[in-house]
C-alpha cells in the first residue's frame, strides 16, 4: 500500500471510530488519497458521503450536517484556494459553536513557500477560528500515530462533555491538513480495509492541566437580586432544547420572556409574542424592568438590543458558551446558564404575578392590533402564512436579513404549530443558507423548510447542484423574492432623503429569473401570489428539493414596519403599569397557559 494511501486510511478509519457518520467531498486532484478512502468507507456502510463541486456549498453542507445533531462531520477538500473558500463556514461553526471538521489535502512540506503550483501556506489559515490543528504528512509518523491525532481532533470538535466545563472547551472547527505526495491514487490490487483496522472507540474527555485548580466560571452573587419586576430575554442558544429550559425556568419564577425566534417553538406559553414591536413603544420607555436577565446571542432588533444597552447596570447575561462568545454590550454581571438554570431558586414563596400580568395585557393588545391581517406581499405577512402551513414537528431553516426579521416581528408562537426554527446567527451571513438547510435535512428526519431572500438564495445557488448519485434532501426552499436587498429599505441608506443613491449600491436590482434557475437545475418550482396558495404549497410534504417562490414589493418595507411600530404603541397606550407589590402579600396565582388578554 503506497504512503499516501495508507495516510488516507487511518484518518478515515479515525473518524469512524470517533462518530464521525457524515463526510462530504468537494472533488480535486491532491485530495484524491481521502477520496478513495471515504468511498470504500461508504461501500462498506460505515459512513454516508456526500460529494459537492463547490467548496462554499460543501462547507456549509457541513455545517448543516452537524448544526442541529450535534455530531461532528468532516469536510474534504483539495489544496490551495479550494481551502480558502472554507472560510465562511469555519467562521460560522467557530461563532456559531458546530462541531467541523475540516480536511485539507496539501503537498508535501518541501514544496510550500517556492510558488509550487495550488500551493499556499494552509496550516494556520483559519486563524484562532479553529480549537485545534495538526499537519500531518506521509512522511512522517505511522498509522496509529495518525489514527490519535485525528481523534483528538474529533474530540476537541465536539467539545466537552460537563457543562460547568463547556465554556472553556466548547465545540467548533478543528483542521487537519494532510500532505500527500504521488502516487495519489491506491494500487489497483490493494483492496480496502472492510472492518475499520481494529480501531478502538475514542475517548472524548478533553486534557485540562488547569482542572486540577478548580472552575473559573463565575458563580451568583450571594444572593443573586433578581426582582419580582424582572425580564427575560433569550437569543439564539448553541445547544437544542436550552431555549426552552430558560424559558421554563422564567416561567417558575413569574417572569415574562421575550424571545427571538429560534430554538423548539412554541418555548412556553409565557413567551410574549412580536417582541421588537413591544419593546419600541412608549409603554415599554415608561415600564421599564428593574432587572434583565438576558440569555444567549441577542442579535436581531434595534428596540430589542436598545433595552439591554440602556443600563448596564440592570443586566444579567447568562454565558451558554465560552467566554468570548460572551455579550456584546456591557453587563452588571455574568453567570453560567447552567448554574442558573439548576441553582437559582427564588427566595420569598411563590412569584407575584401583576408584573407578569402586565407584561401580558400590553403582548395582548399588540396582538389584537395585528390581528386584523397583515398586506399580502409583504414580508411579514409571508412569514406568519409560511408558519400556520408547517407541518407540526417541521424545522423551519431561516435566512438572514429580512425573513428572521420578519419571523420575529410577525409569528405568534402561542397559536403555531410545534417547529424547530434554526438559523446561522454565529456571524449572521447569508453565506450558504441553502447548504446549510440541505444539511439538516439530510442529517434528521422532521421535515425541513427554508425560508430566504433572493439574494440568499442566488448567493447560495450552488447548493441546487447535487449529483445523480448523491443523497438528495427532502427540503422545500421558499423564496421571499423582492429583487434585491430588500433589508436597506428599513435602514438608514433606504430613508427617503438618501433615495437617488439607493437603488446601485443597496437595492441591487438582479431581475434574475428563479423559474428559469431551477429549469436548469431540474428542480420543481411554483410562483404563488396568494396566501391560500402558499398554504397549499407547503403543505405539500417536501420530497426531494422543491423551489416555491413569493414575489415581494419592497418598495413598501419601510413603511409597513413605520406602520406596525405606530399601531404597537397606540394598542398599548392604555396599559396600566403593574403595581408594586407590598412586602409578604403575593398576588393571586396566574395560570400558565390559555393566557389571552
Amino acid at each position: 500500500m503506497n504512503p499516501s494511501t495508507t495516510l488516507a486510511r487511518a484518518v478515515v478509519d479515525a473518524l469512524i471510530a470517533a462518530g464521525v457518520e457524515h463526510v462530504v467531498l468537494a472533488p480535486g486532484s491532491r485530495s484524491a488519497p481521502l477520496a478513495y478512502a471515504v468511498l470504500a468507507a461508504e461501500r462498506a456502510g460505515r459512513l454516508t458521503l456526500h460529494v459537492r463541486i463547490d467548496e462554499r456549498t460543501a462547507g456549509f453542507l457541513a455545517l448543516g450536517l452537524a448544526k442541529v445533531s450535534r455530531v461532528p462531520a468532516a469536510l474534504v477538500t483539495t489544496s490551495g484556494t479550494a481551502v480558502a473558500n472554507l472560510h465562511p463556514a469555519v467562521l460560522e461553526a467557530h461563532h456559531g459553536l458546530v462541531p467541523l471538521i475540516v480536511l485539507s489535502a496539501d503537498r508535501p512540506v518541501e514544496m510550500r513557500g517556492i510558488g509550487a503550483s495550488q500551493t499556499t501556506i494552509q496550516p494556520g489559515m483559519f486563524g484562532e477560528s479553529v480549537r485545534f490543528e495538526v499537519d500531518l504528512d506521509a512522511d512522517r509518523g505511522d498509522a496509529a500515530s495518525w489514527r490519535r491525532q485525528v481523534a483528538g481532533a474529533v474530540v476537541a470538535a465536539r467539545g466537552a462533555d460537563a457543562p460547568a466545563r463547556a465554556r472553556e472547551h466548547p465545540p467548533g472547527p478543528v483542521h487537519v491538513n494532510v500532505g500527500f505526495r504521488e502516487p495519489l491514487v491506491p494500487d489497483l490490487l490493494d483492496l480496502p480495509d472492510g472492518d475499520g483496522g481494529g480501531v478502538e472507540e475514542v475517548s472524548r474527555r478533553i486534557p485540562d492541566p488547569a482542572a486540577e485548580d478548580g472552575p473559573t466560571i463565575p458563580q451568583f452573587p450571594t444572593p443573586l437580586n433578581l426582582p419580582d419586576r424582572t425580564l427575560v430575554i433569550i437569543g439564539d442558544l448553541p445547544e437544542p432544547g436550552q431555549a426552552r429550559q430558560v424559558a421554563a425556568w422564567a416561567a417558575r419564577h413569574g417572569w415574562p420572556v421575550i424571545a427571538e425566534p429560534f430554538g423548539d417553538q412554541p418555548l412556553s406559553a409565557h413567551v410574549l409574542p412580536h417582541c421588537p414591536l413591544l419593546l419600541g413603544t412608549s409603554w415599554f420607555a415608561d415600564h421599564r424592568p428593574e432587572r434583565i436577565v438576558a440569555a444567549g446571542r441577542i442579535t436581531l432588533s434595534r428596540p430589542v438590543r436598545a433595552a439591554l444597552t440602556a443600563a448596564a447596570e440592570r443586566v444579567t447575561y447568562l454565558a451558554a458558551g465560552p467566554r468570548w462568545l460572551g455579550p456584546s454590550y456591557p453587563v452588571a454581571d455574568t453567570v453560567d446558564l447552567d448554574t442558573a438554570l439548576t441553582g437559582f431558586v427564588r427566595p420569598g414563596g411563590p412569584p407575584r404575578t401583576a408584573w407578569l400580568r402586565t407584561w401580558h395585557q400590553a403582548a395582548g393588545a399588540v396582538r389584537a392590533a395585528l390581528a386584523e391581517g397583515l398586506p399580502w406581499g409583504s414580508g411579514v405577512a409571508l412569514a406568519r402564512s409560511v408558519v400556520a402551513a408547517l407541518p407540526s414537528g417541521a424545522q423551519l431553516v431561516v435566512g438572514s436579513s429580512n425573513p428572521v426579521r420578519d419571523l420575529e416581528i410577525a409569528v405568534d408562537w402561542s397559536t403555531a404549530p410545534a417547529v424547530r426554527v434554526v438559523a446561522n446567527r454565529g456571524l449572521a451571513g447569508i453565506d450558504g443558507m441553502l447548504s446549510t438547510a440541505a444539511g439538516i435535512a439530510l442529517a434528521g428526519a422532521a421535515p425541513t423548510y427554508a425560508l430566504v431572500g433572493d439574494l440568499t438564495f442566488l448567493h447560495d445557488s450552488n447548493a441546487l447542484l447535487i449529483g445523480p448519485d448523491e443523497p438528495r434532501p427532502d427540503l422545500s426552499i421558499i423564496v421571499a423574492n423582492d429583487d434585491g436587498g430588500g433589508i436597506f429599505t428599513t435602514l438608514e441608506p433606504g430613508e427617503p432623503q438618501r433615495a437617488e443613491d439607493f437603488e446601485r449600491t443597496f437595492g441591487t436590482p438582479t431581475r434574475a429569473r428563479i423559474e428559469d434557475l431551477a429549469r436548469a437545475y431540474s428542480i420543481p418550482h411554483v410562483r404563488v401570489e396568494s396566501a391560500a396558495d402558499l398554504a397549499a404549497a407547503v403543505q405539500q410534504p417536501p420530497q426531494g428539493l422543491r423551489i416555491i417562490e413569493v414575489p415581494i414589493d419592497r418598495s413598501g418595507h419601510r413603511a409597513l414596519r413605520e406602520r406596525l411600530f405606530r399601531l404597537a404603541d397606540d394598542a398599548t397606550a392604555g396599559v396600566p403599569d403593574a403595581p408594586v407589590p407590598s412586602p409578604g402579600l403575593p398576588d393571586r396565582d396566574y395560570p400558565e397557559r390559555g393566557m389571552r388578554l
